[in-house]
């Protein structure tokens, strides 16, 4: 479309688009640190509680119900619960850890 013309499929004002910026989708490891740091030290929300409880009782649509009405959309509450699930499966492979060593003892 080089010339703009009145009439046919490629009628209408000559315009160049603007070009949008890419942004960096993934964190970096001081980003991923402080994170870290701040789930240490402050815990988890009251939501997030609820929802861990809901998953520990295996209620896995009810928790993703939950967490939709919290965060507002699927996506985001796919992502909240993935999160949580991994989570409890790291809670669990801790204490499983904790009870090895003791009967090492």
């Amino acid at each position: 479309m080089d010339k703009e013309i009145c009439v046919g499929l490629n009628k209408g004002h000559k315009v160049t688009k603007n070009v949008i910026k890419v942004k960096p989708k993934k964190a970096n490891k001081h980003a991923k640190f402080i994170r870290d740091i701040v789930r240490e030290v402050c815990g988890f929300s009251p939501y997030e509680k609820r929802t861990l409880e809901l998953l520990r009782v295996s209620k896995d649509k009810r928790a993703l119900k939950f967490c939709k009405k919290r965060l507002g959309t699927h996506l985001r509450a796919k992502r909240k619960r993935e999160e949580l699930s991994n989570v409890i499966l790291a809670q669990r492979k801790a204490t499983a850890h904790k009870e090895k060593e003791k009967e090492g003892k």
